[in-house]
């Protein structure tokens, strides 16, 4: 069953901007944060220092540099935020960290802090303490590395002398006690609720005495992109991965290369402004989109054909086509659940009933994903109801409301993007998109301008 999503602060409502004619525009998207998410922490334990390009300037990429400076990583800035300069060093306990409501910080480094010498302590946003945590922090326990609720000590074992699974705390605040080194060995991880569960063991792995061999062990497992990123990230600084088989992986252990790390654009922060020109018609041109990607974002030209887009690749610039008729769908998105929330907003401006599906795990996102677009569409005066695994929407025929964003970047797009067709949307609490994105207002108003941004 759904939980309620967690409320914004409804005393700062922006008014999304309609679109007064079609579209014609250029948007330059900054850097991914998945890539920018990836690129910190193997910087951290690598074997030499790194310069990352085109990073991400945002409040989840600020909260990574500042969980790694403590942890003992000097990382200094230029060029806006968008070059980093990262030298390794020994990592240290006895400290804090703060995660925000970033779900990378929260999975990708308890495993490095498992590497640290003492005690680390974790916590974030209210929001922060209702997501998952818990097969993270029990394959850690599995490897030897304690980890309780902050503020107490190890204590429980089992038969093999580590931590009793049952004692191990499924959310934040945390305490992961490190011991300066993992032995590694063969685990397995339920990873249905995210995949960054994965993929944050397989960053650290390494670093592991003997590597690890990795199993997932749940029916489902959302967002395979996102892994086949990490591996990506991994060989290109000369780790040894061998995903053997479906679900399961192994990484050697090895130094981790520095040099220059160039990322690409956020190719699902490109999602909103490339689904705007179906909204309401015109074009909307991305440039520097890559020929090859890992990024889920990569599935956006596909995508938005079936939604009834017409979409170019030439000299390295995506560009939408649309005539502000949409095409309902019925979608599986189980390997890009971050669209969701914009294919959504499309879905409740067609006329026709649309299903997206494969997307249950988007319930623990920094929302309830699932639960607050229905909510917000039926606001909005469309109708949509939950399934097992996604929802069902009919849409047209929406007026304008106030929408909640229950501090959820991708709420405060998929707001926005019905605001371009539909006139009287406010946008409540538009700041969480500094999350992933510096500055969304000026980048839309920028794009209904016909501009540059």
């Amino acid at each position: 069953m759904a939980t309620s999503p967690v409320l914004s602060d409804t005393s700062d409502i922006w008014p999304a901007p309609t679109a007064a004619a079609p579209l014609d525009a250029t948007v330059i998207v900054p850097g991914s944060k998945s890539l920018t998410n990836r690129a910190l922490p193997l910087a951290a334990i690598a074997a030499e220092p790194t310069t990352i390009r085109g990073a991400l300037r945002s409040r989840d990429a600020d909260l990574m540099i500042g969980a790694l400076r403590t942890l003992g990583t000097e990382i200094s800035s230029s060029d806006h935020g968008a070059t980093l300069e990262v030298r390794p060093g020994p990592l240290r306990g006895d400290v804090s960290i703060d995660c925000g409501l970033a779900g990378t910080v929260m999975r990708f480094v308890p495993p490095i802090a498992a590497l640290a010498d003492g005690p680390v302590h974790l916590d974030g946003d209210p929001g922060a303490r209702v997501r998952p945590m818990g097969p993270v922090l029990r394959a850690l326990a599995a490897l030897g590395v304690p980890v309780t609720a902050s503020g107490r000590a190890p204590s429980a074992t089992d038969s093999t002398g580590r931590q009793d699974p049952d004692t191990v705390p499924q959310y934040l605040p945390v305490a992961v006690h490190g011991t300066g080194g993992i032995r590694g060995s063969e685990i397995d991880v339920d990873a249905s609720t995210s995949s960054q569960f994965i993929s944050g063991l397989l960053l650290a792995a390494p670093r592991f005495e003997a590597g690890l061999t990795l199993h997932h062990v749940g029916e489902v497992l959302p967002s395979q992109p996102h892994i086949d990123m990490t591996i990506a990230v991994l060989r290109e600084r000369g780790v040894e991965v061998d995903d053997v088989a479906p679900g399961k992986w192994r990484v050697e252990p090895g130094e981790i290369s520095g040099g220059d790390v160039l990322i690409e654009p956020d190719l699902s922060n490109a999602a909103p402004f490339l689904g705007a020109a179906l909204a309401v018609g015109g074009s909307v041109s991305v440039p520097f989109w890559p020929s090859t990607t890992t990024q889920p974002g990569g599935l956006l030209p596909e995508i938005l054909t079936r939604l009834g887009g017409t979409v170019e690749l030439s000299d390295g610039v995506l560009t939408v086509h649309g005539t502000g008729s949409i095409t309902p769908v019925d979608l599986d998105l189980s390997a890009a659940g971050e669209l969701a929330p914009t294919v959504a907003a499309l879905a409740a401006l067609a006329p026709g009933e649309s299903r997206l599906h494969g997307i249950a795990h988007l319930r623990g996102h920094e929302t309830d994903r699932l639960a607050a677009l229905v909510t917000e569409i039926t606001r909005l005066g469309g109708i949509a109801e939950e399934l097992e695994d996604g929802v069902w929407i009919r849409g047209g025929d929406l007026h304008g409301a106030d929408v909640e964003t229950y501090h959820d970047h991708r709420m405060a797009t998929f707001a926005a993007m019905i605001g371009l067709a539909v006139p009287g949307v406010g946008v409540v609490n538009v700041g969480t998109t500094a999350k992933t994105l510096p500055d969304l207002p000026g980048m839309w108003h920028s794009m209904l301008g016909g501009g540059t941004h």
